[in-house]
């Protein structure tokens, strides 16, 4: 047992048995996961659920040859020991935290998964010394070996070249979708609306700290009716948007940064430096979502950057003259 750490035991201390035992319980747990990606995908990615299917159904069938191994060799009553109980042992990110990640993202994970099953039993087999277990655990490693070629072996037949291209593109659809459209949107929003009440206090007091509340105030009250306003707009059913909560959350943050870009400026005491920073941080935001516009939205650049410039330099304007005035 680990000293401080009695619910965990070392890989070194577990019985030819009790890895036997771990095996099937992990293959039993990858699984199930790939269970679950498939289930999640199935709508949008057909052919890469088919694929998880596929993976599952090996994960099964090599589960089925570890138990059988182990009823051989020590009976039918396999020991209840899983990846949590051992230090060290690899393990799986939960499925709702990938899920969010895209279709690239699972993929990787799949092979990621893998990969660290297959590398934890070739160094389990070299530093044991009994020739029972180094077989044993050399077994579990080419197992989960055959399991990459198979996975290969998989998206060949489920999907060729233009399934995957179709995939690839619908991903970022729906990249776009849910997250670069709603935050391109609160990021215009944040960097030209808050244009006008933060250089017309600036204009009017001359006060860079009282600027700086205003600005600060117009950012983060925007990003909260922003956010409020993209989640509660479609629920992303029949638009296909995706989830409220992250299309809320992308405008939300997007637009508080961008009015916060030329707000920070008004910490520095001076009027005219602060003024001057704030100019050059909108002149950097503005092309920033021309070039955003160019390349996920497809608008010619310099259509954008005149749209956006124009628009801002208005914004702006209105701002100083009011201010002034």
């Amino acid at each position: 047992m680990i000293p401080g750490v009695a619910s965990r035991r070392r890989f070194s201390d577990l019985t030819e048995q009790e890895v036997l035992a771990l095996a099937i319980s992990s293959e039993e747990d990858d699984a199930r996961i790939y269970r679950s990606y498939a289930e999640m995908l199935r709508q949008d990615f057909p052919d890469t659920a088919k694929v998880f299917d596929g993976m599952a159904k090996e994960e099964d069938t090599h589960r089925q040859r570890l138990i059988d191994l182990h009823v051989d060799r020590f009976g039918e009553v396999i020991p209840l020991i899983r990846r949590e109980h051992v230090a060290g042992y690899y393990a799986r990110r939960p499925v709702w935290l990938v899920e969010n990640l895209g279709l690239d993202r699972i993929r990787e994970e799949a092979e990621a998964m893998e990969r660290d099953a297959e590398r934890f039993y070739l160094k389990a087999a070299q530093n044991t010394q009994d020739a029972a277990t180094r077989k044993l655990l050399g077994d579990l490693a080419a197992a989960e070996a055959g399991h990459q070629n198979r996975a290969g072996e998989l998206e060949k037949e489920h999907l060729d070249a233009e399934a995957r291209d179709n995939e690839d593109s619908t991903a970022k659809r729906q990249f776009i979708l849910t997250w670069v459209q709603p935050g391109l949107a609160g990021l215009m929003d944040g960097s030209v609306s808050t244009l006008a009440p933060i250089f017309a206090t600036a204009f009017a007091t001359q006060d860079t700290w009282t600027t700086f509340l205003v600005g600060l105030a117009a950012s983060v009250g925007a990003g909260i009716s922003m956010g409020f306003t993209e989640a509660a707009s479609d629920d992303g059913e029949l638009s296909g948007r995706g989830s409220p909560i992250k299309r809320g959350f992308a405008s939300g943050i997007m637009t508080t940064i961008g009015g916060l870009g030329h707000a920070l400026p008004y910490l520095i005491p001076d009027f005219w430096t602060a003024t001057i920073v704030a100019i050059i941080v909108v002149f950097i935001e503005l092309w920033a979502i021309a070039w955003i516009q160019n390349k996920f939205m497809e608008t010619p650049f310099f259509r954008a950057a005149f749209q956006v410039v124009l628009g801002g330099a208005l914004v702006f304007a209105a701002g100083v003259l009011i201010g002034s005035g």
